[in-house]
């Protein structure tokens, strides 16, 4: 199953929630509280400061990751846009080419932009380019471009310029789950990238290799890293405890000389040293 069959599994979901947007159907008050009633209500002798400032910090948590997509194939991204719509995300603009997605992230600045790297008129790197403009212009959007094709430049140049970002194979997505961690992943900060490409890169590394004073085991930890894998992940996929890819991931950093900054930046760097070994 890939992206456009969740598609058509949402589009009556989004049918229905469209039919209660255009008075098709009555609208219900949701029954648990949210910040839009608590906060509009008149406070009466239950509605202390406390909760008030509760009711606040509800509606913060509570807001959607707004999100932009563009694909100039239609039938994909509503099936995306239905997808996203149904795991919580709040899509808040549409678009089949790279002008109209840099005006929607300039209008709107969401919190992440879903591009298709081949778009018209060319069809060869428009949504690349794009997401060039946009990580320059409005670098708190996180990027995930999807391509139905290993582009290997493309990918290392796109990651390379930074953190939340990812790339991913557009025939690979077959989990809706892990799709959804997976931009949740990007959106706080994280880079994703595909296995197959993975394996490409590892398969065309340079003659000089930083990555040679590495161990076999950390190596293969670096590359599930590189894929955007917790170390909960990394220690279920290779069948090792937490603790020991902890030591894993301590020994690459040291090996790999990276600046002592926060964890979360050093795994970042350290993915972008294996992207640049390729």
């Amino acid at each position: 199953m890939n992206l456009l069959s969740f598609g058509f599994l949402c589009r009556n979901d989004r049918d229905a929630v469209r039919g209660r947007l255009h008075g098709q159907r009555p609208f219900n008050p949701p029954t648990a509280p949210n910040s839009n009633y608590l906060l509009s209500t008149s406070p009466g002798p239950a509605a202390t400061p406390g909760r008030l400032r509760m009711a606040i910090i509800l509606g913060v948590a509570a807001s959607p990751t707004r999100v932009v997509l563009a694909d100039d194939d239609v039938l994909l991204r509503e099936g995306m846009a239905g997808l996203l719509e149904r795991s919580g995300f709040e899509v808040v603009g549409q678009c089949g080419n790279a002008s109209e997605l840099i005006a929607f992230v300039r209008e709107h600045r969401p919190e992440l932009a879903i591009v298709d790297i081949r778009m018209p008129p060319s069809h060869t790197s428009e949504g690349l380019d794009a997401a060039r403009v946009i990580r320059e212009e409005v670098p708190e959007t996180a990027i995930l471009v999807l391509s139905a094709h290993v582009q290997v430049e493309q990918a290392t140049d796109l990651l390379a310029s930074g953190e939340r970002s990812g790339y991913l194979l557009k025939s690979r997505v077959t989990d809706v789950d892990e799709f959804v961690e997976t931009l949740e992943r990007i959106v706080k900060g994280g880079s994703v990238v595909d296995p197959v490409l993975v394996q490409e890169l590892i398969a065309a590394r340079r003659v000089e290799d930083p990555l040679e004073v590495l161990s076999p085991r950390e190596r293969e930890v670096l590359s599930l890293m590189a894929e955007g894998r917790s170390n909960v992940g990394i220690a279920h996929q290779l069948w090792i405890t937490e603790g020991t890819v902890e030591k894993h991931v301590h020994s690459i950093l040291t090996k790999l000389r990276l600046p002592a900054t926060a964890d979360d930046q050093r795994r970042v760097l350290a993915v972008i040293t294996f992207l640049d070994a390729r």
